[in-house]
């Protein structure tokens, strides 16, 4: 017999995170991928690894979606919830760490701060400007020092003496680590110092005004790197809780939220099946200039096999599955009457 599970899916701008949970909330599985510009082909291969790796048969009673590809995955899955990763990454972390009051949460190309108290998200920030402290920065530094970067953690924590790194911005944090390190500083020194540098900017721009309270959770990517959460831990003076599925905490927060969803309306969910791992899908974009706006509209289509260049929606073969971008509305219209006349 098949178990009742919710999917949650978190689509960012380096990786795709998809996570089953049961019908009581419990994690069953995950997987993450690289999301390599292609979120489309990201989100069909990640259902295809969990189906892959699965021990038993999931009946789907609910999906949902989160991140900045959200709008994406819920239309090529059938998402019955879409939320923002603030939401999602709250509401994994309030069930899973019992009294959390902050969480840090920091991915491939930005980074985040939430505020929870009694249960509420009172407060938060997003930094998507800035990429000095993101996942992305961290693997770029890494790898100019020839340190895999999944050794960048432990080279950092035997640093004694770290170096002061200019962590306010991440042209200048590379300048001066390129410069520290032609002076002969050691590469744990440098490395121990940039995640101090980074920590400084984080608090400082993010978490100003803020108040950080403990339970303090660390979630996304970065929070693998034991530097950065020894830095973290260092400077604000109070134990940083990891979880242990701190990369897919968005995806789980999204299946969370779909669970919850359903326990409150019981409607059948829109989930079109593991077979979308299988589906072609193609995306198009173009002006439309009917108006002084020229609004750049998405269109993203099931069944196209021969690539095209749309004008109007009757010059699309295939399955119009969603549409997005215009300002008036006049193309979700247009979508909807199509969607109309065809059943």
């Amino acid at each position: 017999m098949a178990r009742k599970s919710f999917l949650g899916i978190d689509v960012g701008s380096v990786t795709t995170k998809v996570a089953v949970i049961d019908e009581t909330g419990k994690f069953i599985d995950s997987v993450m991928l690289k999301t390599s510009g292609k979120p489309v082909l990201a989100i069909q291969e990640g259902l295809k690894k969990l189906v892959d790796q699965r021990k038993e048969e999931y009946k789907v009673l609910g999906v949902g979606a989160t991140g900045s590809g959200r709008q994406l995955a819920g239309a090529l899955v059938g998402a019955d919830i879409i939320k923002n990763e603030i939401t999602a990454h709250a509401v994994s972390a309030s069930i899973h760490i019992p009294g959390v009051q902050t969480i840090l949460e920091i991915g491939g190309q930005d980074s985040k701060i939430i505020i929870i108290r009694d249960g509420i998200v009172t407060d938060f920030a997003m930094n998507t400007v800035c990429a000095a402290g993101t996942g992305s920065f961290l693997d770029q530094q890494a790898s100019r020092l020839n340190v895999p970067i999944n050794e960048f953690g432990s080279t950092a924590l035997k640093s004694t003496s770290p170096a002061r790194i200019a962590g306010r911005c991440g042209v200048f944090a590379e300048s001066d680590l390129i410069h520290k390190q032609q002076l002969g500083y050691a590469i744990q020194d440098l490395l121990y110092g940039l995640c101090q540098a980074l920590v400084r900017n984080y608090l400082s721009n993010l978490a100003l005004g803020k108040e950080i309270l403990s339970t303090v959770a660390f979630q996304g990517g970065v929070a693998s790197n034991s530097g950065m959460v020894k830095a973290f831990e260092e400077s604000l003076k109070t134990e940083i809780v990891v979880p242990q599925h701190h990369q897919t905490m968005g995806a789980i927060g999204a299946a969370i939220l779909a669970m919850e969803n359903y326990q409150f309306t019981e409607v059948k969910t829109k989930f079109k099946g593991w077979e979308v791992k299988d589906f072609n899908f193609s995306s198009y974009t173009h002006e439309c200039g009917d108006c002084a706006n020229s609004c750049e509209v998405i269109t993203i289509v099931q069944g196209e096999t021969e690539p095209q260049t749309p004008l109007t929606p009757k010059d699309v073969k295939g399955d119009i599955i969603a549409r997005w971008g215009g300002t008036c509305g006049k193309w979700d219209l247009l979508e909807q009457r199509l969607q109309t006349s065809s059943k």
